[in-house]
């Protein structure tokens, strides 16, 4: 028993040292070690709405920033002073030519509530596990946000001086934009931080195939206008067990079922134009039929129609929609309905007029006794930035050293990103991340958000080349 017992602990030592070999020659360089510990900061630091702390966030980046070199003074932690938490963090990395119009790096830090009950793991700890990075804000948006803040402390210790100037912005309330938005705060109050030539923003990432291979990396550049209508019938009611001809339930409902049925008129943009030209050639040959039938011809409504059943995202990209997304009405179950009124809500093409879209609705209701009005401020109009070549070169060019032979998919985001507001205020945006997804995606804003590992380093790495080419490109 001795002998076995001393040859165990001989053994166990024996792969102990092995293990610790394989460890060791896996370990992250001190560079990327750096980036993992300025991560998982960020991502603990809660940021919800509810309980969390943008501005502790900003600090804490602020921080980080000046410990890597950063000057102080050109750092800032801006704070409204009506909302102590809701703090978004400026910088700029100076550049040579005082003349050229800096870049700026649009992150968001706010993230969206999440119970710990309803999640398999803490969602404000970030955990590693099997190639995955689970938490909140995991991917949306602290991936970004960390990977521009790591990637300007890279920057300046690298000793790095761009020809134009790099600016951070990591901003608060993207995603409770009701309540209150930092870029459009920052607008207003502080528009310096955000004035520059272009933007880079989350709004796209890479597709995976089923292996793992690196398929496609979007570039977005274009957001639909969100717009909300409120719909409404009335009349004097009585009993209900002497009903008239003039029910503001049923009125209401004969006209939703139109605009139900009604499609609005589908255009192609640049984004979108080339989103379908390249998904044309990466998906199944009878998909991608389809897809050049409707670019050959976009009232090609049949093949719309196949399409729209596969994805109702690639129907969403070409025209704008309306859905009812809320109804309320009656007040009593023995009473005829004395008011109706219900919510719809309108996802408008760039470069559609609002006022257009309200009468079309009008029009397609067909009832003078429903009323139609808008809801809220106007949605930001604004053209979808241009794909041009000083954009899509250096992004060509990094995307084949990282991931040969993976295509370039330019798209138009269906929902809508902190991008609206400086499209609208003359700065274009674009969505660029070289994040890479599965075609499960990160579970953002669900639950057990995720991100691969790999992905967000091979991402941290691309934005780190991208926007240097553009920082030293001539206007």
């Amino acid at each position: 028993m001795r002998v076995f017992a001393r040859s165990l602990s001989l053994s166990t030592a024996i792969m102990a040292a092995l293990f610790a070999a394989q460890g060791r020659a896996q370990a992250p360089s001190a560079d990327e070690a750096a980036f993992r510990d300025l991560y998982k900061q960020l991502v603990e630091i809660n940021t919800t709405r509810s309980v969390g702390s943008c501005t502790q966030a900003a600090e804490a980046m602020q921080a980080r920033l000046v410990a890597g070199g950063i000057p102080k003074s050109d750092t800032q932690v801006l704070v409204p002073p009506d909302r102590p938490k809701d703090g978004n963090l400026s910088a700029i990395l100076r550049g040579s030519d005082k003349l050229a119009q800096p870049i700026l790096l649009l992150a968001h830090i706010d993230v969206v509530e999440a119970k710990r009950e309803d999640w398999e793991r803490d969602p404000f700890k970030l955990v590693e596990e099997d190639g995955w990075f689970y938490a909140r804000g995991s991917s949306d948006d602290k991936a970004m946000a960390a990977s521009f803040t790591d990637n300007l402390i890279r920057y300046r210790k690298s000793g790095f001086v761009p020809k134009r100037s790099i600016k951070l912005a990591l901003t608060c309330g993207e995603e409770t934009p009701d309540t209150f938005n930092g870029v459009k705060w920052l607008l207003q109050a502080h528009p310096e931080a955000l004035d520059a030539a272009f933007a880079l923003n989350e709004g796209a990432g890479g597709e995976l195939d089923k292996d793992g291979k690196h398929v496609a990396l979007q570039i977005q550049a274009g957001e639909k206008v969100y717009q909300d209508f409120r719909l409404d019938a009335s009349d004097v009611g009585g009993h209900s067990s002497r009903p008239t001809h003039n029910n503001p339930i049923a009125r209401l409902a004969k006209g939703l079922e139109k605009l139900s049925a009604y499609q609005f008129p589908v255009a192609f943009n640049q984004a979108t134009k080339g989103y379908y030209e390249a998904e044309s050639k990466l998906l199944p040959p009878e998909i991608g039929a389809q897809m050049r039938a409707v670019l050959a011809n976009p009232n090609d409504d049949a093949a719309i129609e196949k399409l729209w059943a596969v994805n109702p995202g690639w129907n969403s990209m070409l025209r704008t929609t309306c859905v009812v997304t809320e109804i309320n009405g009656g007040h009593a179950p023995n009473a005829l309905p004395q008011h109706v009124s219900a919510n719809v809500n309108c996802r408008i093409l760039p470069g559609v007029p609002i006022a257009d879209v309200q009468k079309q609705i009008t029009s397609v209701m067909g009832d003078d006794k429903i009323t139609i009005k808008m809801v809220g401020d106007p949605g930001l109009q604004s053209p979808p930035p241009p794909l041009s070549e000083k954009i899509m070169e250096p992004v060509r060019k990094v995307s084949e050293s990282m991931w040969p032979g993976a295509a370039i998919v330019p798209t138009m985001s269906t929902g809508a990103t902190d991008g609206r507001f400086l499209n609208a205020a003359g700065v274009p945006t674009y969505g660029l991340s070289g994040m890479f997804h599965d075609a499960e995606g990160s579970r953002a804003h669900g639950l057990n958000e995720r991100i691969r590992v790999k992905s967000l380093l091979d991402g941290r790495k691309f934005l780190y080349e991208v926007v240097k080419i553009y920082a030293d490109a001539k206007d």
